[in-house]
């Protein structure tokens, strides 16, 4: 960290910590409403299936996104007066949803009536409306109804989110402590990283409460801010704390701490920076779920910086000696022992290591993904059980059909035989289709505009919206049946619905994905270079960390694919993985080899440089990845699958990190390089601002 603010810190070390208190209790009131401004939506700006919802929503007036479902249980669902006067019931109740209406004449099921209340809003609002139109449908005092549909599934997700929330942090934080005392020991020094954890989240939470006025992010924010943003803060923190017991050592308390942000601080700076360059590429990704996501975990390591550059030195400052002395013992030995075997075969550890990634990697070349899944949402609530009653009576794709929308040119064109000809060849070539279940089309509303410019085919798939066979039907209607159709010159169609944005979703996503790997890979380089005046060293970094993430796709494959779960892995996972985990583990290579660099500058070998840093971080680097573990299990916790494959797959990043690529793959790697670990040529020296290492 920067000496002067250091200085700057320590003389208002009060103040910086009553600035901290405020930021923290407007944290707590962001998290407050912060759910009430989040929607997850799968919109592709641009695409095929954007340009059909925006005709669905300018020209006839719905947005399927907003668009609520109701389902009525009744004895006898082809009774016409029951259906009459339920429809009326279901407009009723929609009047007191702004724009609300109902779309259609209600449908039969077995023992089910339901139908549509279509709406123009957005579902960041739609979904506020959920509870006004239970209780009018409730008031009105017909057959039990429940409302599903888009709007209503967000809705009845907030609170399950939010209790997967409190008991994510029922594990994160107990094994926090308990990791802290064992470390620390009984000293008020093991709730300084607790304490840090909480104002780096409420920085964090506060940032993004901000942002959400202005971009749209997706439900599980929350989530995920906190459960990542308490394993960074506590391990940064942890760091900080050790290395200032032991400058405590040495001097007196100010200068204990100025030492500390010069060394384990500036650690945490180029850390902290490399987990944001991996966020930060998520940025470039045309996608705004993808981008929202990448936007809201970004804030969380510049947040936990600012609390290590400004909170940590006041802490310790505040805390001088009764910080306690370093904790030496058993452990110290054993990892001197460790080291001395790798030394001894450091080629045979680098094989054997390397060969288990490689292993562990490979039924990651079976991943099988999806755009999304209800049958990875949690049962219980209203939504969730009128989903799976329209499915089981009705069919599976019936709540997110596939919506093709014809625009003939002008005005009336929509209903003139060459158009209408072609719309029913289409029809007719859906129909035949193995994966549609129903196909519906007509040459009034709501399958024609009021202008008669535009009409659609709505075809209802046998299977839910993110499965295979449903995006293999999107790919066939557009490739194959509609220019079998042969409509006219001059008339465009565009395939939308929640299916077809599904699968724009993953195509554009990973379309982008190679250039998101180049990007982390190039900037890490960049940042580690300066971090560690070393040619080679980051290299080595980058390699390993690409075996290793390749490794947990690997085994997320094998636990939810081939194993657990519902067959696929959701699309966002592999790209937000690779994004926080190539810079979260990182982390540890910056303190491990800091500390082998300390070494070598002080004059040792390249031998006696590796055994001090491995010696002198092992015992934390292992409480710090038990403490990420912990937070990050607090997803696999949750009740969400998609955020169970989330946190599994950051624990296992983390396990494997700490300890194949820390414990034997790096120090066996510099073992073999030797001297060149530190090898950086003059110039390049200059060009990157840093001093080139010593000739030895």
């Amino acid at each position: 960290m920067p000496a002067r603010l250091t200085l700057v810190v320590l003389r208002h070390r009060r103040a910086v910590v009553a600035a901290w208190v405020a930021v923290l209790a407007l944290g707590v009131a962001a998290a407050v409403t912060l759910p009430g401004r989040l929607a997850t939506s799968f919109a592709v700006p641009g695409s095929e299936s954007q340009r059909a919802q925006d005709v669905l929503q300018r020209h006839f007036g719905e947005r399927p996104d907003g668009t609520f479902t109701v389902v009525f249980r009744v004895r006898h669902p082809s009774d016409r007066a029951l259906q009459r006067r339920l429809r009326r019931e279901l407009a009723r109740a929609a009047r007191g949803v702004p724009t609300g209406r109902v779309d259609g004449p209600l449908r039969p099921g077995g023992g089910i009536l339901f139908g549509d209340v279509a709406t123009t809003l957005d579902l960041q609002h739609a979904k506020g409306w959920t509870e006004s139109l239970r209780r009018a449908l409730r008031r009105a005092g017909g057959p039990p109804a429940l409302v599903t549909g888009q709007p209503a599934i967000e809705h009845d997700l907030e609170p399950v989110l939010a209790s997967d929330l409190r008991r994510g942090e029922g594990i994160a934080l107990p094994v926090a402590l308990l990791v802290l005392l064992l470390v620390l020991g009984p000293s008020l020094a093991a709730l300084v990283p607790l304490v840090m954890a909480a104002c780096t989240v409420g920085l964090a939470l506060g940032v993004v409460w901000m942002l959400a006025h202005v971009v749209t992010l997706v439900s599980f924010v929350p989530n995920l801010v906190e459960l990542v943003g308490i394993g960074v803060a506590v391990d940064y923190s942890l760091f900080l704390v050790h290395r200032f017991r032991e400058e405590l050592e040495g001097g007196d308390v100010e200068e204990a701490v100025a030492r500390t942000s010069a060394t384990a601080g500036r650690a945490v700076l180029v850390s902290g920076l490399t987990v944001a360059i991996g966020l930060a590429v998520l940025l470039l990704v045309p996608v705004p779920f993808v981008r929202s996501l990448g936007l809201a975990a970004l804030v969380v390591p510049l947040a936990a910086i600012a609390a290590a550059a400004t909170l940590q030195p006041a802490l310790l400052s505040l805390l001088g000696r009764r910080a306690g002395r370093p904790r030496t013992g058993r452990d110290t030995a054993f990892w001197g022992r460790l080291a001395g075997t790798i030394m001894r075969r450091p080629v045979a550890f680098l094989v054997a290591g390397v060969t288990v990634l490689v292993l562990a990697a490979i039924p990651a070349a079976f991943v099988e993904l999806t755009p999304g899944s209800f049958a990875g949402l949690p049962q219980g609530r209203e939504a969730m059980a009128g989903l799976t009653l329209l499915e089981q009576r009705a069919g599976a794709g019936m709540l997110t059909p596939i919506e093709i929308v014809v625009d003939a040119g002008r005005r009336g064109a929509a209903v003139s035989p060459p158009v209408h000809r072609a719309v029913e060849r289409l029809a007719d070539l859906t129909f035949h289709t193995p994966e549609a279940y129903v196909t519906a089309l007509g040459t009034s509303p709501p399958y024609v505009d009021p202008s008669r410019r535009f009409t659609r085919v709505i075809v209802v798939a046998r299977h839910e919206y993110g499965a295979e066979p449903t995006q293999a039907l999107v790919r066939r209607i557009r490739d194959t049946l509609v220019p079998a159709a042969r409509f006219p010159a001059g008339v465009g169609v565009d395939v939308g619905g929640a299916p077809a944005q599904g699968f724009d979703y993953l195509r554009r996503s990973y379309d982008a994905f190679p250039w998101i790997v180049l990007g982390a890979l190039l900037l890490t380089y960049v940042v580690l270079l300066r971090g560690f005046r070393s040619l080679l060293l980051p290299l080595q970094a980058v390699v390993l960390n690409v075996l290793s993430v390749a490794a947990v796709y690997g085994l997320l494959v094998v636990i939810f694919q081939w194993g657990a779960g519902d067959g696929q892995i959701e699309g966002w996972i592999p790209i937000f993985l690779f994004a926080l985990l190539f810079g979260l583990s990182m982390d540890y290579e910056v303190f491990l080899v800091t500390r082998m660099r300390e070494g070598w500058d002080a004059g040792h070998d390249n031998r006696r440089a590796i055994a001090h840093g491995l010696t002198r971080t092992g015992r934390i680097i292992t409480a710090a990845a038990a403490i990420m573990i912990a937070a990050f299990m607090g997803f696999a916790a949750g009740s969400v699958e998609a955020l169970r494959q989330f946190g599994v797959g950051l624990a296992l990043a983390v396990l494997v990190d700490a300890t194949i690529v820390r414990m034997v793959l790096v120090p066996a790697a510099m073992a073999v390089l030797g001297r060149w670990n530190w090898w950086l040529p003059p110039r390049i020296a200059r060009l990157v601002g840093v001093r080139p290492s010593p000739a030895r």
